[in-house]
């Protein structure tokens, strides 16, 4: 989860008093990389991908399900045994938000030969058996993106009170801070978000009204100085604190480009695309207990790290603060960053002209200027006493400060200072999936999403206004079967000859004429598998690069089990996660109709995902017939 310093760290007030000092030697630090490696070529095509893990309990005596507040411990040994050990190890552990979290990636990046796609799921199982081997009798590891019952009374285990009133970091009703990774980073990042922002964060997630649930739906918070009461909407699941965003999981992939404007470009394509995935991996619909109306984790996550005033939330004129700020730091994205994305910036990006103006005259082009203006319009939220003067030719602590706190759709990352890594991309939409096939499937997914972009030089622009609004739908309950979504018709426009647009619009029936709007709505069905008439599909372009290129059997199989998966997944021959767990929850013997997951009800979920996880029980409606794999 972003940089990781050691030190001691500063309250807000202290902080706020170096903003200026970091964003100043943000920039210098920025340009400094900047002119030493923008015209690097030629890197290798790397990638890798990180997914989260939550430890749980599963109590067979009292039936119940509680997150494991060890997380630090296990790392420690996983770390221990692991890298610390042999630096080729093939997977690596990593600190993430909640004390009950850990996210390991591969030990090594893949590369470009396409026989690596075939090795994505054996190292995640490697993953999986390795932490596992860490855990108790009655610990598990699961890949789920959101705990059902967080935030409800005993939701951990040792069991840990929520400190509302008390001294502590986050004065959640709801949250203890115990359950916050013990790093300094996270409890003060919790603490300096709350302080910024002058209040508690607010998080309303619409409730699913179901047969008996209240109508009006509405709480009461018995220890609630009164800021709950009037911050809780009615109809809606009230939530106060960053763990209820940062404490849930996510599948993510990065990717190192062969140069600074390949990067670009990527950045650009996959922006797109976030919303598209993000609804055909949705897998979190429970929060606090209770059924949402929601499927996707995007809008909840983004709440619960909104530090903006008031006055920069347009609530009260501005005084104290300088910007107007439309979106919280954790958002979609707000440019694009190449040039043939340029006439598609229609949303109004909010920059410091002062920093915009200074990245001009030191030879920055407008588009990456204004990227990097716009996000220095944040400040700070973590700074360590002993990381505030540093060198600006040989470290970056200060760029990546701000850089790893605007957590965007997409993420543009320039080398780190006197490294031999590249230019890189991150694609942070996905919903961690249950099991490793899953999580393979749709890294796997991407990553040919964008051999094939590359290859063909393939345009997916559409205004950027129109991918806001997809990510609005894309969070929606079962958005992966009922959204509708904007996207471009003609993707092969002025591309590859092999795919010349008429032949391909003849090919399909579709009707070609320059006038007409460059996008369309339409379903995730028709973008994903195709539809006369419409658009091709990602999937048939997919197999037809696939077609021409040399694979090995093995790894051409596993490429066609993965594809297949998305593609059920997208036409609604298979459940994407969150309508499942719906779906369970909706026959449990238990469940009254209400919206509420009791503890019986959290843990039999809980339970068959493990057991799901583990292959010890099928799922055909949510992952298919089970496929033959080499070990």
């Amino acid at each position: 989860m972003g940089l990781l310093s050691q030190g001691s760290p500063l309250n807000w007030t202290e902080t706020k008093k170096y903003a200026d000092h970091v964003r100043k030697h943000g920039i210098l630090q920025f340009l400094n990389i900047y002119n030493k490696v923008k015209d690097r070529q030629k890197d290798v095509l790397k990638w890798g991908d990180e997914v989260e893990y939550m430890l749980v309990e599963l109590d067979k005596k009292d039936e119940k399900a509680r997150l494991v507040l060890n997380g630090n411990k296990v790392l420690d040994t996983l770390q221990e045994k692991g890298e610390k050990v042999n630096p080729n190890h093939p997977t690596l552990w990593r600190p993430e938000y909640g004390s009950y979290m850990i996210e390991g990636t591969p030990g090594q990046p893949y590369g470009g030969n396409m026989s690596e796609f075939s090795t994505v799921e054996d190292n995640m199982g490697k993953r999986r058996r390795e932490a596992s081997s860490m855990l108790k009798k009655d610990e598990t590891l699961c890949t789920i993106t959101s705990f059902p019952r967080l935030g409800c009374p005993s939701f951990t285990q040792p069991e840990c009170r929520p400190t509302p009133v008390e001294k502590g970091v986050s004065k959640s009703l709801f949250f203890p801070d115990e359950a916050i990774n013990r790093h300094p980073r996270f409890s003060n990042l919790t603490r300096n978000i709350r302080h910024r922002r002058g209040e508690k964060v607010v998080i309303n997630v619409p409730i699913f009204k179901d047969q008996k649930t209240p109508s009006p739906f509405a709480e009461t918070f018995p220890e609630d100085d009164g800021e709950a009461a009037s911050a809780a909407l009615p109809d809606h699941i009230y939530m106060d604190a960053m763990g209820f965003g940062m404490g849930n999981c996510c599948l993510q992939v990065t990717f190192q480009a062969c140069s600074i404007s390949e990067a670009r470009y990527l950045y650009d394509q996959l922006a797109t695309f976030c919303p598209i995935v993000m609804a055909l991996s949705a897998a979190s619909p429970f929060y606090r207990g209770y059924v949402s109306d929601i499927d996707c984790r995007w809008g909840v996550i983004s709440a619960s790290v909104d530090d903006r005033t008031r006055e920069e939330r347009g609530l009260e004129p501005l005084k104290n603060n300088k910007f107007r700020i439309h979106k919280s730091r954790y958002d979609s994205i707000d440019s694009y960053l190449s040039f043939c994305g340029e006439k598609y910036n229609d949303i109004d990006l909010t920059k410091d002209d002062e920093i915009y103006n200074q990245l001009l005259d030191a030879g920055i082009d407008k588009l990456l200027a204004q990227h990097i203006a716009h996000l220095f319009i944040r400040d700070p939220l973590s700074l360590f006493e002993e990381k505030i003067n540093l060198d600006d030719e040989n470290e970056s602590d200060h760029f990546e400060n701000l850089q790893s706190t605007n957590w965007q759709t997409m993420r543009f990352k320039p080398p780190p200072p006197n490294s031999d890594i590249g230019w890189r991309v991150e694609f942070r939409p996905m919903e961690v999936q249950l099991t490793d096939f899953e999580n393979a499937a749709y890294v796997v997914f991407i990553v040919l999403l964008t051999r094939v972009i590359l290859s063909y030089k393939l345009d997916f622009l559409i205004p950027l206004s129109k991918v806001d609004d997809n990510m609005k739908v894309a969070q929606k309950r079962n958005a992966v079967q009922e959204g509708m979504f904007y996207f471009r018709k003609d993707i092969f426009k002025g591309c590859n000859p092999l795919f010349d647009t008429a032949a391909t619009a003849a090919q399909n029936g579709v009707k070609t004429n320059d006038d007409h709007e460059e996008y369309t709505l339409m379903s995730i069905d028709t973008i994903i598998n195709g539809k006369e008439g419409v658009f091709q599909g990602l999937v048939p372009i997919l197999n037809y690069y696939l077609e021409n290129m040399e694979v090995d059997v093995d790894t051409r199989c596993a490429i066609l089990n993965y594809l297949k998966l998305i593609k059920k997944r997208a036409s609604g021959e298979l459940m994407t996660m969150a309508k499942w767990m719906r779906e369970f929850v909706s026959k449990h013997p238990q469940y009254k109709n209400d919206s509420v997951i009791t503890d019986k009800i959290n843990y039999d979920l809980l339970c068959k995902c493990d057991r799901i996880a583990k292959g010890e029980e099928q799922c055909p409606e949510l992952i298919g017939e089970p496929v033959k794999r080499r070990n």
